[in-house]
């Protein structure tokens, strides 16, 4: 089986517990755009549609969905993202696209809030290979950056090839990545990193995923949170 159809599965499989008549928060990334495909073709579901992905919003868009305004919603049913690792406590890291703050919102705001992910990605605990990316306001870089080293990160403004000076979120503030090796607290560390003044979120998500669902070629599996860490 192909990664490509690991995917299809997997959002064929999210389609089933999406109620009629619901509000739905979708991310981004390829799983998300084929759960959209089948959104589209089960007109009945009726559902209106949130969304951090200025990507996921056009597709939507253009395949005749509701969209609202996120500032106008203040509960969304369930929700599904994507991110770079997950681990066994439902620990997730969301460190590539730049948009965890209103991907956070949104998963807030959602009673059930659902990683959609390849069986690569789902590990024993966060391995911080990749960054925990702080959007940060852009007076307070110097400070922040300070702050984060205190806590054993290695800052790095998050810059591009494609644009001069430092990347900024759809937000307009600057994006931190902040390096850290032998994490052993994770809801510690993203406790201690939202509570910098300046920091307006982190791309590190704790206590916030409720389930995910695992695709891989032996199958699927639900991952839930009273499960998680057994």
């Amino acid at each position: 089986m192909g990664t490509g159809n690991i995917k299809q599965d997997c959002a064929r499989e999210a389609l089933k517990i999406i109620p009629q008549h619901s509000i739905v928060g979708l991310g981004g990334g390829s799983t998300i755009s084929y759960l959209i495909d089948f959104i589209k073709e089960n007109k009945s579901l009726d559902l209106k549609i949130v969304t951090p992905s200025k990507k996921t919003k056009l597709l939507c868009l253009a395949g005749g969905l509701n969209v609202l305004y996120t500032e106008t919603v203040d509960h969304v049913d369930l929700a599904f993202d994507g991110c770079d690792q997950v681990d066994e406590q439902l620990h997730a890291l969301k460190s590539g696209g730049g948009i965890h703050t209103k991907e956070k919102l949104i998963a807030s705001m959602a009673d059930d809030y659902i990683l959609l992910v390849d069986e690569s990605k789902f590990v024993k605990k966060l391995t911080f290979e990749l960054p925990v990316v702080l959007e940060v306001l852009g007076d307070a870089v110097s400070y922040v950056k300070r702050k984060a080293e205190n806590l054993g990160g290695k800052p790095v403004m998050r810059q591009s090839a494609a644009k001069d000076g430092f990347t900024v979120s759809d937000n307009g503030h600057p994006l931190m990545d902040v390096f850290f090796t032998d994490v052993t607290d994770i809801d510690g560390l993203d406790r201690d990193l939202r509570s910098i003044s300046g920091v307006i979120d982190t791309s590190l998500f704790s206590g916030v995923v409720t389930r995910a669902l695992v695709a891989g070629n032996g199958g699927m599996r639900w991952v839930s949170k009273n499960e998680s860490g057994r």
